[in-house]
């Protein structure tokens, strides 16, 4: 199994497979639009224009889990990427990341590459993993790594 086996719904409500980005790395990102990581959209956005010509995509999936800072349904999710953060990159309908609802890719992502101290739980916003080419689960960085910290990783993989 591997990230590719999966799909997620856009936030405009049409079914992706992550199959249609096989061979290319992926940054798969929980977000929230109230958050004090939110400023991570910029630095994202930054990921994906300098490496989506090498094969790289960043996928957002806001979630709501984590102190209710993704209170907003899809259109106002995707006016506020737009307008604030000018996201163009896809963004992916709300999600649970945690819990007995928790998204199947983000249990499998979870189980694949655990946290400190072997924890799966995703302890809040804007944690973030990196997807090889293969589909494999390369990394999993902390809400508080900085996007631009992760070039050389993204790099390794490309």
């Amino acid at each position: 199994m591997n990230a590719y086996d999966f799909s997620a719904m856009t936030l405009d409500g049409r079914e992706a497979p992550l199959a249609d980005w096989r061979g290319k790395a992926l940054l798969i990102v929980n977000t929230a639009s109230k958050c004090g990581f939110t400023p991570q959209y910029a630095g994202l956005e930054a990921l994906h224009r300098k490496f989506k010509d090498r094969g790289f995509e960043v996928l957002g999936f806001p979630c709501n889990q984590f102190g209710a800072q993704e209170p907003g349904d899809a259109t106002q999710i995707a006016s506020f990427c737009s307008l604030t953060y000018e996201v163009d990159f896809p963004m992916m309908a709300k999600i649970e990341v945690n819990g007995p609802g928790a998204d199947p890719l983000w249990a499998w992502l979870k189980h694949e590459k655990k946290g400190l101290f072997g924890s799966e739980a995703v302890k809040w916003n804007f944690t973030k993993f990196l997807i090889d080419r293969t589909g494999a689960v390369a990394g999993r960085f902390a809400p508080t790594t900085a996007p631009k910290a992760l070039e050389g990783a993204i790099e390794a993989v490309l």
